[in-house]
């Protein structure tokens, strides 16, 4: 018999009645029924039930065990007594009477239990997360990632696509966020940076004529943390295909992200393709997000005109300023003053001066909107919104530049208060025709509103002749229940065109061929078309696990202060270190 174990803890089943047996495992949990020790021993693969009484010869040592000792048990496989099975474990039919127990691994006083699902502060859980991983909630989440990554690779290949591995000391790039950079010891006051996405190697893949190219990437950004974004690196699924227009890229990419969520969606509806392709514009004015979440019912509208030159004077005297508008959020079945009263504090609390509201009743509307606006105005409002007897509408005035993200978090408090929202869809949705560019009022320019490298709607020809905030790029996004899952563009592959795309947001001809040389060298030399994009790893887990945070998802995150408090990093540089590195620190004063 091998000298550990002849069967894992999720191997034994009624079949293996009257076999002796060798397990080796973690005590997960340890029962003492009127002098009998029940051990529940775990391993990776399940859970055994073992059974010690006083006539063992091991039951000396099984009285000493505490929770999460590490042992080697020996006994004999049984059918458990009647009514004592347990119908929700693999291995429920069956217990072991054990005769020997050794101990491998004694365990210390735990700081945090294993067995259950407790909720304990994050900073234990990820000081001590191997601990936390041997929970079953974590440990079942990190499988299935893995097994969602499988299932990637295995999809990607099925279409033709190749793996490759890019570097990951590359030099920087605006990718949106600061470089993590590390410094040259060969040359001093050099700098490489990690990669915040493969985004000009695998460009320079299709240059070299590779075709389809993906990898499951790791990207590194020095960013302020946030619960859908892990601090300092993140893995996507990135991929590039050459000789395509958008629609190429959707319809290789539809299939891969549809059937993860078809797969690993535990019976959830899944969007069926073709996805709708949702305007950047449209989302912002539907839903005040270029991450819909779709699930929602409610499509706010915009009911200007029913208060233009109406005796409520706020909006109509904000409706003399031609790009001020008036927006409507209908809430169906919301047409209670408590909730009414109960969504304009909430509307105090976000910064906002209130929330205004018409409630309808079955002989008319109500509230100090409606009293003002008189019952036609607000009669026409209802049959825009299509609403009727016991539902309400919540409107938001102004520039809508200025409230669009408000307006599309009480989208979100409307529909989740009322229970609009169905918990059992995965709703998948394109957003496109994002802006190329838009105006940086803080610094009185014009920058890149998304991927820089992305091909602008009318090339070369729109951005010497539009102004440039009204270009449409070819970029796109997945959105999947309030999330972007995915982004990416058909790219500017003609060199004229991508030195006229940098100058408008700032760059010069020299500053381009410095920092892109690679690339503007690669487009020189029979540039393909091409285009893909990059799939968060991570947000698509969460989504798949139920998860509320990434942390739940990944094996060793930082916390949110960006520390690893596990292995404790970052960490101090010895005097050494720095002087092989020519560095020297320039702290801030404490």
């Amino acid at each position: 018999m091998h000298r550990y174990r002849s069967h894992t803890c999720g191997q034994l089943r009624d079949t293996d009645a009257g076999n002796k047996t060798r397990l080796s495992g973690w005590c997960h949990r340890i029962r003492d029924h009127g002098g009998v020790l029940f051990i529940d021993l775990r391993d990776h693969y399940g859970i055994t039930q073992c059974v010690v009484d006083p006539d063992s010869p091991a039951f000396s040592t099984a009285e000493k065990l505490r929770s999460e000792w590490v042992v080697k048990l020996d006994g004999d496989v049984r059918i458990r007594p009647a009514g004592t099975e347990n119908a929700d474990m693999p291995t429920g039919q069956v217990e072991i009477y054990v005769r020997d127990i050794e101990v491998l691994g004694p365990a210390a006083e735990l700081p945090l239990p294993v067995f259950g699902d407790v909720d304990y502060p994050e900073e234990t859980r990820l000081k001590y997360r191997f601990l936390d991983l041997r929970r079953e909630r974590l440990h079942k989440n990190i499988m299935l990632r893995g097994q969602v990554i499988d299932l990637m690779r295995s999809q990607m290949k099925a279409q033709g696509f190749n793996e490759f591995q890019t570097p990951i000391l590359t030099a920087s790039s605006p990718e949106g966020a600061r470089d993590f950079l590390v410094p040259s010891r060969l040359h001093p006051g050099k700098f490489y940076a990690l990669p915040q996405a493969p985004q000009q190697y695998k460009q320079l893949l299709m240059m070299a004529g590779f075709d389809r190219y993906f990898q499951i990437a790791p990207c590194f950004r020095d960013e302020d943390p946030r619960a859908d974004r892990l601090p300092g690196e993140f893995y996507q699924l990135d991929l590039e295909m050459s000789f395509v227009e958008q629609e190429d890229i959707f319809a290789a990419v539809e299939p891969v992200i549809g059937g993860i969520f078809r797969q690993f969606g535990e019976g959830k509806e899944v969007t069926p393709s073709p996805w709708p392709r949702i305007p950047y514009a449209e989302a912002m004015a539907k839903y005040g997000s270029d991450k819909p979440d779709l699930r929602n019912p409610l499509v706010m509208q915009d009911v200007s005109e029913h208060f233009r030159g109406s005796n409520f004077k706020v909006f109509a005297r904000l409706l003399e300023d031609p790009k001020n508008r008036v927006w409507a959020l209908p809430a169906p079945t919301g047409g209670q003053r408590t909730f009414c009263d109960r969504m304009n504090s909430w509307a105090q609390g976000e910064g906002q001066p209130g929330l205004g509201y018409i409630m309808w009743r079955e002989d008319g509307a109500a509230g100090p909107i409606a009293n003002n606006i008189g019952p036609e105005r607000a009669e026409a409002v209802r049959v825009q919104l299509g609403l009727a007897a016991g539902d309400a509408a919540f409107f938001v005035a102004g520039d809508p530049e200025k409230f669009v993200k408000f307006a599309g978090n009480a989208r979100i408090k409307v529909g989740t208060d009322l229970n609009l929202i169905d918990e059992n869809r995965f709703a998948l949705a394109w957003i496109v025709d994002f802006p190329m560019f838009e105006w940086n009022e803080d610094e009185k320019k014009v920058d890149f509103s998304h991927n820089p490298f992305s091909m602008p709607q009318g090339g070369l020809d729109a951005m010497n002749n539009q102004d440039p905030v009204t270009i449409k790029a070819f970029q796109y996004d997945i959105a999947c229940n309030g999330f972007e899952i995915a982004s990416g563009g058909i790219r500017n592959h003609v060199p004229e065109a991508m030195v006229k795309a940098f100058e408008i947001a700032g760059y010069s001809e020299q500053t381009v061929i410095e920092r892109f040389g690679g690339m503007y060298r690669a487009f020189q030399y029979g540039a393909p078309p091409h285009g893909g994009m990059a799939a968060g790893v991570d947000r698509i887990i969460m989504l798949l696990a139920g998860a509320q945070n990434l942390r739940e998802v990944a094996l060793f995150p930082m916390n949110q202060q960006a520390v690893d408090l596990l292995m404790g990093s970052p960490s101090e540089a010895t005097y050494q270190q720095l002087r092989d590195l020519h560095l020297r620190l320039n702290l801030p004063e404490k």
